[in-house]
């Protein structure tokens, strides 16, 4: 059975690194530690990104985006998509350490459950949507988006038994809904 394929993520974070050392092998013959800072920075530039933003993209604390990864294609004079496509060493051996790589990628992300955190653009995209509206109209934002989700945020365990009927006031029962949908969800971590 072939290996699951790898998160793009950590392909364009991959191509990048490969970019670089490109970079380094056509600019500097022999590198040292001096030498291979003054190359980031160069490279940052040709890229047209801060230092400070390569660092974080090779850090890892940083992830490489649709429109970035476009970006470093053009300026590296790559076909576009070349950054979403994996490119082993052509050898053997770079075929086995890719498969070992994304055997493992794949054994960490079913060892894990599903991340509530944004997992591509498009996800990313929607969580902000939804944030800078309700952000702008909380009250709207909220009657709107629990009768659109409420049915999946409130689970069945949560639903109190239905009592004699009373008459509630539509924002009443918009409140009621918000507060049981946030015991059974979990907070968002903050910004350091």
């Amino acid at each position: 059975m072939p290996p699951a394929p790898r998160d793009v993520a950590l392909i364009r974070l991959d191509n990048a690194l490969a970019l670089f050392d490109e970079f380094v092998r056509n600019t500097v013959k022999d590198p040292d530690a001096a030498t291979l800072r003054g190359l980031e920075r160069r490279f940052a530039e040709r890229l047209q990104v801060q230092p400070s933003y390569w660092s974080q993209i090779k850090s890892r604390s940083r992830l490489i985006g649709e429109r970035l990864a476009r970006q470093f294609e053009q300026q590296c004079h790559k076909p576009p998509g070349w950054m979403d496509i994996e490119h082993g060493s052509g050898g053997a051996s770079g075929r086995a350490v890719a498969a070992q790589a994304a055997a493992a990628v794949t054994a960490a992300n079913a060892a894990q459950p599903s991340s509530p955190q944004p997992q591509d653009d498009d996800e990313r995209f929607i969580v902000g949507l939804v944030l800078t509206y309700y952000r702008r109209h909380p009250e709207r934002a909220r009657t709107r988006l629990l009768d659109l989700l409420g049915e999946v945020l409130v689970t069945p365990s949560a639903t109190p038994a239905p009592a004699a009927p009373k008459p509630k006031s539509p924002d009443e029962d918009s409140h009621n809904l918000w507060a049981r949908s946030q015991r059974d969800v979990a907070p968002l971590k903050r910004k350091r």
